[in-house]
């Protein structure tokens, strides 16, 4: 059975490896021929995104839709065993079926195993590539909505708040600057305006200028001050006092859940998408294991219709898991679900119908 165990395990991983091949080609050059004129009108050629974009876009891609690779992959070389009745040889030698499913096993943890190692430690860092440059790829109103001007207003903790009239996320600058500090019975101790605010990347601090600072006092009396230009130290880059919705992916865990932490203090509204990546990194690698027997199970006996009919419900199975992570990751972040729940409850409903196929297959 070694021998068996070595080439499911060869035809598994080498047809998936040229699913994913094949879908990295045709889906780049879709995308690229798309993004091209929003790419150069940015100012940016295509050969730069080559380069410093879609690799880091592509490994994401990959990552995202492994588990459904693997299923389709899993129903593609499974149904071609069940047509060459290479399965009925197997089982007919006096191997069980569940002795013949051990190398999917192995081979959907090894994938399983990478994939989960990638999400929480390795796809940040790509994403940080990514997400540097994905907004010029985006309409001028998705654009507007990472780099464009918006309104600040946000607490640090429950004691400091800053708001900024008119802030633009690309030049890291803004106009009508307060900034706030209360006291734990809610009383004002300090207070600075600014005409501008700019972030200064070499001193890691905010550049303030034409600002006034305000004391209140006990006696409600004030000490005011002001001047041309101030420094101002919170600790963190404006990416992170100021978070958009890609942030979170750019994180490695350990970081990402203090992100999270942070923004719960802050009572950011956003809080449950940063959720949602975090509750994915493991949901979706658990997937595949569970994809990788429900495949196994639909496609292990020969049919009528023979490899067709099998890839037909594989790809109209796998457009029902997609389309369910993807509105149940909107649902979440309107707060109609909490995202644990969210992000594993496709895996709640396919594990158990996974189950239930495999145990009838093998008791057959």
């Amino acid at each position: 059975m070694k021998i068996i165990d070595a080439y499911i395990i060869k035809k598994y991983l080498g047809t998936l490896f040229f699913m994913l091949a094949l879908l990295s080609i045709i889906v780049l050059i879709i995308d690229v021929q798309s993004k091209t004129p929003r790419i150069e009108n940015n100012g940016f050629s295509v050969t730069y995104f080559l380069v410093n974009f879609y690799p880091f876009w592509i490994l994401n891609l990959i990552i995202t839709f492994m588990s459904i690779l693997v299923f389709i992959s899993v129903i593609f070389f499974t149904s071609r065993l069940a047509n060459n009745t290479e399965i009925v040889a197997i089982i007919s030698s006096g191997a069980s079926f569940h002795r013949f499913a051990k190398p999917y096993l192995i081979a959907s943890l090894i994938i399983a195993g990478f994939a989960l190692a990638t999400n929480h430690f390795i796809l940040p860092w790509a994403n940080i590539k990514k997400n540097k440059l994905e907004p010029y790829t985006y309409n001028q109103v998705n654009k507007d909505e990472l780099l464009g001007n918006t309104t600040i207003a946000t607490n640090l903790n429950p004691f400091e708040y800053i708001f900024i009239n008119n802030y633009n996320r690309e030049q890291k600058k803004g106009f009508g600057y307060l900034y706030q500090k209360f006291d734990k019975d809610k009383k004002l101790t300090y207070q600075i305006i600014a005409n501008d605010v700019t972030w200064d990347a070499k001193s890691k601090s905010f550049l303030l200028t034409s600002f006034m600072e305000r004391w209140p006092q006990k006696d409600d009396s004030e000490k005011l001050a002001n001047g041309d230009q101030k420094k101002q130290d919170f600790g963190l880059p404006p990416e992170e006092l100021f978070p958009d919705k890609l942030v979170g992916q750019n994180k490695i865990t350990p970081d990402l859940i203090k992100l999270i932490e942070r923004e719960k203090i802050k009572g950011n509204s956003n809080v449950n998408t940063f959720y949602n990546e975090l509750h994915q990194r493991t949901s979706m690698p658990v997937s595949i294991i569970i994809l990788t027997f429900l495949a196994l199970s639909l496609s292990s006996q020969k049919k009528r219709g023979g490899l067709g009919i099998n890839l037909a419900i594989g790809i109209a199975l796998a457009f029902v898991f997609v389309f369910s992570f993807q509105a149940l990751s909107v649902v979440s972040e309107n707060k109609s679900m909490s995202p644990l729940l969210a992000m594993w409850l496709p895996n709640i409903i396919f594990g158990p119908i996974a189950f239930y196929l495999y145990w009838k297959r093998a008791n057959q």
